[in-house]
């Protein structure tokens, strides 16, 4: 008879969250809820993920569900690691994605192996995706609910994260999510879903950076493909590649950032037709077999959170980068992001976009 499995759940006060304790809590499995409380320096003062009526709400699901309930301090860990990460790479004129960072260093590296210390087998998440084992090894693949598939933000899980990994979630449609909650009374059953980064305190990432005091690039021109200065921007941190609103220039035609030139400091804007890149380099490659492909293969690619694939040739480059070649050019490639590769429903990894 197989042993039960002692399964820690990351818990965060959330609908998502919340309806994985539950699942798992009705099985044989011993379940036990973690919560992690995470740094803030908005001007509200508390982090989304965790605020005091996060934590009291997840603890009342762990009571309702009976299972213990833990609370673990990172703080400090995740200021160091993600959140200046986060100030770093607009700083060094990027777009980060800090997700990413916080999924490849504290959820799956430390929140893991906190939960492994504690006697778990497994750490389950409400994120939706799913996991697989094949010809011995585990593979990462797409949720059933596309539009909330989550894969694109684990990508930096590798076979040491995801033989541990559980994803209650992954074969369920966030109504059905919703209608769990629902009919076993759940605490988190109405909450609503946040889009902002956990740490900004629910305010725009610029009113971030700027009451965190960064060393960002100061204001300078703003100029076009030929180098004819068109205006002045407010820092080069405040934009991102493919934005359109908020540049403060008026033109006979609707005008998008196209680069950003950290040596001189000037913004270049241009028309949507010259947006589109069809190749790049990735750094920080992250292949989830745990050894890059011997050879150039094609994939779909996404190059952001919730983008549409793109069909493209990928040519590994050494053990953690690679060069993307892109079928169509594709508007919104921006250094700092993530590009995703994948084949069928099975995420192969990803790495970050170079400038």
């Amino acid at each position: 008879m197989t042993a039960p499995r002692r399964i820690a759940v990351a818990m965060s006060g959330g609908l998502d969250s919340s309806v994985a304790a539950a699942l798992l809590a009705e099985s044989d499995d011993q379940v036990f809820g973690i919560m992690l409380r995470l740094w803030s320096g908005g001007p509200n003062g508390a982090n989304r993920c965790c605020s005091p009526a996060d934590m009291a709400r997840a603890r009342q699901v762990a009571s309702q569900l009976d299972i213990p309930f833990y609370v673990q301090d990172v703080q400090a860990r995740f200021k160091e690691i993600v959140v200046d990460f986060f100030i770093d790479g607009y700083a060094q004129g990027t777009t980060p994605n800090p997700c990413l960072e916080c999924n490849r260093t504290i959820r799956w590296d430390f929140l893991l192996r906190h939960a492994l210390a504690l006697g778990a087998t497994h750490l389950a998440t409400g994120h939706y995706a799913r996991t697989e084992r094949r010809d011995g090894a585990y593979q990462l693949l797409r949720a059933r609910d596309q539009r909330k598939d989550q894969s694109y933000v684990l990508s930096v899980m590798g076979q040491d994260q995801l033989k541990h990994a559980i994803f209650p979630l992954g074969d369920l449609l966030k109504d059905e999510v919703r209608q769990i909650a629902l009919d076993r009374g759940l605490a988190a059953a109405e909450r609503s879903e946040s889009q902002d980064l956990c740490f900004v305190g629910g305010g725009d990432y610029r009113r971030f950076l700027d009451h965190m005091q960064a060393a960002l690039p100061p204001p300078g021109p703003i100029v076009d493909q030929s180098g004819l200065v068109l205006g002045q921007h407010q820092g080069l941190a405040h934009y991102t590649i493919g934005q359109r609103k908020g540049i403060g220039v008026a033109a006979a035609q609707p005008l998008y950032v196209l680069a950003k030139d950290m040596k001189d400091n000037r913004l270049v804007v241009g028309p949507r037709e010259a947006l589109g890149r069809t190749t790049f380099q990735v750094g920080r490659v992250n292949w989830i077999a745990a050894a890059a492909p011997p050879a150039a293969f094609d994939a779909d690619v996404q190059v952001r959170y919730q983008a549409a694939n793109q069909p493209a040739h990928i040519l590994p480059e050494g053990v953690s980068s690679a060069c993307v070649e892109l079928d169509d050019p594709v508007p919104g490639v921006a250094p700092g992001q993530a590009a995703v590769f994948y084949q069928g429903q099975v995420c192969l990894g990803g790495g970050v976009i170079q400038a």
